[in-house]
Formats: structure tokens, sequence, C-alpha cells
């Protein structure tokens, strides 16, 4: 089932998320509905709270950029619980773009290489490094769970020169091809 995503400034993308039971019913059809919406919508990750679900869960599929960087091909990872240890290296400025934020896109520096931790949808514990574009993918989704997006972390001339952009989308000004929500306070502001 296709789900709707939550827009920037619904207040559920930054709420606290709460661990995930992994015997909590439902949970293979939650994840099979996350895989669903984020094809649909064009994704290659997408994070519980940008379903309105306040729960530390990302689905993600990099192979659609695997040409572009070969860490990403054939990687379709399920992450219950994630925990991001970043290992080293210098950040590494990279456009980013989000479908809670929709039709923007900004440089975000991130280090690329990390070392993740997690349980696998079939409740296996996992641990694994990993680099490149990849890690910037599993530590972009895994802010979500932190209440954070992309554009907390870009340079404040920067946001304050989309500042507009984020008040359109989260006023519904600015209407994505999938199926969202906004908050509905933000129409009345």
């Amino acid at each position: 089932m296709r789900l709707p995503i939550y827009l920037f400034g619904h207040p559920v993308l930054r709420a606290e998320n709460k661990d995930v039971d992994t015997s909590m019913e439902g949970l293979s059809e939650l994840i099979d509905n996350m895989f669903q919406t984020m094809y649909a919508s064009e994704g290659v990750g997408l994070a519980a709270p940008q379903i309105g679900k306040n729960l530390r869960l990302v689905v993600i599929d990099a192979d659609p950029v695997g040409d572009k960087f070969p860490e990403c091909a054939g990687r379709r990872l399920t992450l219950i619980n994630p925990e991001v240890e970043v290992l080293d290296g210098d950040p590494v400025s990279r456009s980013e773009g989000c479908l809670s934020v929709p039709g923007l896109s900004e440089d975000v520096k991130r280090v690329e290489h990390i070392r993740l931790t997690w349980t696998d949808e079939n409740l296996q514990r996992r641990s694994e490094e990993m680099t490149g574009f990849l890690a910037r993918i599993v530590q972009h989704e895994c802010d979500h769970l932190s209440g954070v997006i992309y554009v907390d972390k870009i340079a404040p001339i920067r946001r304050q020169l989309i500042r507009n952009k984020l008040r359109a989308i989260a006023a519904g000004h600015s209407i994505p091809d999938y199926p969202y929500r906004i908050d509905p306070a933000a129409r009345r502001r």
C-alpha cells in the first residue's frame, strides 16, 4: 500500500521516535508498505517518521544510483533500530534531496565512512562498515530518526535563501507528484 509522505513543517518529522518492538503486529506489512511508498515516490530511502510513524525504522534501496556510486549497487536494506557510528574521514559536501522536502536539493557535509549496526527484516542483528554515497544515504535516513532533516545541516546563508521555499512546502503550496500530508495548522499561517 502506498502511503502519504509527510512534508517539511509537519510536527511528526520532529517528534521523538521509539525503538521498534520486533514482535509488533504488522511490522512486515509496514516494511513492505514503506518500500512501495519509496519506489512510487522515486526515492532511495524512507524513514518511518516520513510516513507519520514515530518509529526507528528505515528502508533503503540504493541500487538506482549504483551506476554512479558502485558501493550502492544491489544494496537494499531494512534498518530496524539502527545505530550509526562515524569512523573517520573529513566531511565531504554533496547534494542531497528528500521526499519530505520536494523540489529542493542542497549541499550537505557528511563523513563517508561509518559503522552501521541494525536489526534486519529477518530480525537478525547486523553490523557493517559502509563508505561513500551509501554511508551518506544511511546517515540522511537515520537523521530522520532523531528529528533532523537535511536542511538543518546546510550553511546558514543557504537556509536563509531557501526559507520561502521551505515555508511554501510546509503550507502545501509546493505540491509533489506523490500522496503527501502537511501540518493542518500550516495552512492558517
